[in-house]
């Protein structure tokens, strides 16, 4: 059962759909582009709003604490008891992202989005305001093929499972392959990838 289930995850991870603007890229393609958004973001002075629900608030906050502490990138889950509950108590939680990021978000910010159904629709509200704003947006999803957050993004990670532990541990896996890359990248003293994304 234990190597089955690795199996499996191993197996979801490789077939990954990576998709960006223009249509399919392959895995190597698309990280160059999720690395090459987190750095522009730092240099441009933006921040890095990652958010989610459920399993994929706390993937969303491993992430975070990631970005702060490796790479030094600004960063923020949106995640705040006070905030969550005042704006889901008087507005709904639809708009426990989008509320606040009608307020924060700026053109030089960097929204990942991480839904494992792709349907919830807080996420999909809170890209819609990063849209709106000119921000870039990084989705990841699972899942059904049609699901609506998969072409939402300029770079969209989407599995191809039903099934919330396995999406789950998928995005965490390609979330944390970020950090090691630029981490590795950040230690050898290469020079810092420049690819335009936008």
């Amino acid at each position: 059962m234990f190597l089955e289930r690795i199996g499996e995850l191993s197996r979801i991870v490789e077939q990954c759909a990576c998709t960006a603007t223009l249509g399919s890229i392959d895995h190597e393609q698309a990280l160059q582009m999720a690395c090459s958004a987190l750095l522009q973001t730092r240099e441009m002075g933006g921040i890095v709003y990652v958010i989610g629900n459920g399993g994929s608030a706390g993937i969303a906050s491993h992430f975070y604490a990631d970005l702060m502490k490796v790479l030094e990138i600004p960063s923020s889950t949106l995640f705040d008891s006070n905030l969550t509950t005042c704006i889901s108590n008087d507005y709904g939680y639809e708009v426990v992202f989008s509320a606040p990021l009608k307020i924060l978000l700026r053109e030089e910010d960097l929204l990942i989005a991480i839904s494992s159904s792709g349907k919830s629709r807080n996420i999909l509200n809170a890209v819609e305001v990063a849209q709106e704003k000119g921000a870039r947006v990084i989705t990841l999803s699972g899942f059904l093929q049609d699901n609506p957050l998969r072409k939402k993004g300029m770079l969209n990670f989407f599995l191809d499972v039903e099934e919330y532990s396995l999406v789950e541990m998928g995005h965490l896996f390609i979330l944390r392959v970020f950090i090691d890359y630029l981490q590795k990248r950040q230690f050898s003293g290469q020079q810092a990838i420049t690819a335009c994304v936008k």
